[in-house]
């Protein structure tokens, strides 16, 4: 593919799940020879922007004024993505959608939206999601699950819909036999000891205390559970945790930037979120090989079958959880045989490069239609 001008709009540069995938795709997509803008519609700076600029792609930001709809906004997004002379225009998530859509119809770029994740949202909202599309050449789900929703809330019109699953750095997350003796002794947790941990914003969305109540029966010194993230739960999990009556047995470790280090560490990853979309942080300890059990919510049984790939229970079983759990501690090779199963399934189907690629693909085609379309798109846009 001839080399292009690319713009990511994001909703700003937090370290989530969505900018870590545009991050990746940015990073290769500037290696092999594309030039690329990261824009947020946020002015609330993060250290995502430096990691932007690490891997030598620019960043801008036009911020959203106010706290309720800016009409200024596709015009002022349209003006910057002229001046790159953009070829195409990715939008990541609903609020990027929303303004990115038209702003790139109007500087006459290709426009590609990825829905991440389920987006809950009230009439307005998808409203304002449904006629943004309108704008839309090619309209992504990361997984079949999110594209049924996508198209069963009329996100997308069927002819513009594709499915590209979200890719990470699998060597980053290989099994780290050093890494697993350095955590353990940092956090004071025995090497022989069964680890079960979580990987999150400690967020109600996330419900880290189902995975407390699970634990609670079996926590003592040879099993121990590891929460690794920051959030407005953190004070109620404390608490949680101080009623389980074994909290030496619970880390609960704040943000980290080491997560490849402490999934080394763990023996199970469990995650036991409420809503999600396709999890890279699942991806990422299947590909340490980790052996995962997790809510049946969102796009995960795209990607986690049920005694092949790992285990799933459904949203807010606690008793479910715990056998399954204890299953595991119990049942070693039946662990190993799983997590095997499932690297080898992340490897083949969900490294960034296998991402990257299926997006190269996409752009090229839409790039092809070239500034007439997008004006084509303006008109079916405003009729």
């Amino acid at each position: 593919m001839s080399a292009l001008s690319i713009v990511h709009v994001l909703s700003s540069f937090g370290m989530g799940g969505q900018e870590r995938v545009a991050l990746d795709l940015a990073t290769l997509q500037r290696l092999a020879g594309h030039r690329v803008l990261a824009v947020s519609l946020s002015s609330s700076p993060t250290g995502l922007a430096e990691a932007f600029a690490a891997a030598g792609v620019l960043t801008e930001t036009v911020a959203k004024r106010g706290p309720s709809v800016d009409p200024s906004l596709p015009v002022r997004l349209a003006a910057l993505i002229s001046k790159h002379s953009a070829n195409v225009v990715h939008t990541h998530n609903p609020h990027a959608l929303i303004y990115g859509a038209p702003a790139a119809a109007l500087s006459g770029a290709a426009a590609v939206h990825t829905k991440h994740g389920l987006n809950p949202d009230g009439s307005r909202r998808v409203w304002l999601r449904r006629t943004a599309s309108r704008w839309v050449d090619a309209y992504v789900a990361v997984t079949p699950a999110l594209a049924k929703v996508a198209l069963a809330n009329e996100e997308c019109a069927p002819g513009r819909m594709h499915v590209i699953p979200n890719g990470i750095d699998v060597v980053r997350f290989a099994p780290n036999v050093e890494a697993r003796h350095k955590i353990r002794a940092e956090l004071g947790i025995p090497e022989d000891a069964w680890v079960v941990g979580t990987v999150g914003r400690l967020a109600p969305e996330k419900n880290q205390g189902l995975l407390i109540d699970a634990m609670a029966p079996m926590l003592d010194k040879r099993r121990h559970l590891v929460i690794v993230g920051e959030g407005p739960e953190r004070d109620a999990l404390l608490a949680r945790i101080a009623a389980t009556y074994r909290p030496e047995f619970v880390h609960l470790t704040g943000a980290r930037d080491n997560v490849e280090e402490l999934l080394a560490a763990f023996d199970v990853f469990a995650l036991t979120s409420r809503s999600e979309g396709l999890p890279l942080v699942l991806l990422e300890a299947m590909a340490a090989r980790l052996p995962v059990v997790s809510t049946a919510v969102g796009g995960i049984p795209d990607v986690v079958e049920h005694g092949l790939t790992g285990f799933l229970v459904a949203d807010g079983d606690c008793a479910a959880l715990t056998k399954q759990l204890i299953r595991l501690s119990t049942r070693p090779r039946d662990a190993r045989d799983v997590a095997g199963t499932a690297q080898s399934a992340v490897l083949a189907r969900h490294s960034k490069h296998h991402m990257t690629r299926d997006y190269d693909a996409l752009y090229a085609r839409v790039a092809r239609r070239g500034r007439a379309s997008a004006a084509a798109l303006v008109g079916a846009g405003s009729g």
